[in-house]
């Protein structure tokens, strides 16, 4: 369970990681800077566990794999949005992060609401609330992907190593 952070429409990968921070993909070094032009608090204030909760398109514009690590670096444990843009979409499936599609949620979750993600049952559940939103389960190899912890460690596991 973690606190929600929200944030509205058309959050780009240049929003959520700086282009000038780009000469890294350690996790970590990324965190740092993460979101810090939209929301300067962000990168100091972030527990891991944290969730982010947003509007429409979150992830559009460039296709830089940063900008999911950025948030995995932070230790957001998932993102809830209206919508994502694929390319978003496909990289933090990449990394294990797992995004879930909720228009309900996203219009009811508040800032700093306790939310956690029950990924067996399909549900989005708001404590601070006492409401549940559904969202469309995963498929059983996006799972795996999430559970492994990314695509890598997934074809490692599956390889043997």
């Amino acid at each position: 369970m973690g606190r929600s952070w929200k944030f509205g429409n058309n959050i780009s990968t240049d929003h959520i990681i700086a282009g000038k921070y780009l000469v890294t993909s350690d996790p970590k070094s990324l965190a740092i800077h993460c979101l810090e032009d939209t929301r300067p608090e962000f990168p100091k204030e972030v527990k891991a566990g944290d969730l982010v909760v947003a509007g429409e398109n979150f992830g559009c514009g460039s296709s830089r794999e940063h900008a999911p690590i950025a948030l995995k670096g932070c230790g957001i444990k998932g993102i809830v949005a209206s919508s994502f843009a694929r390319i978003f979409f496909r990289n933090a499936i990449n990394i294990g992060l797992p995004i879930f599609e909720s228009r309900e949620a996203v219009g009811d979750i508040q800032e700093g609401d306790e939310v956690e993600i029950d990924l067996g049952a399909s549900k989005i559940i708001n404590r601070t609330r006492g409401k549940n939103y559904g969202f469309e389960p995963f498929p059983k190899e996006i799972l795996e992907i999430i559970e492994a912890g990314g695509l890598m460690q997934f074809v490692k596991k599956r390889m043997g190593k």
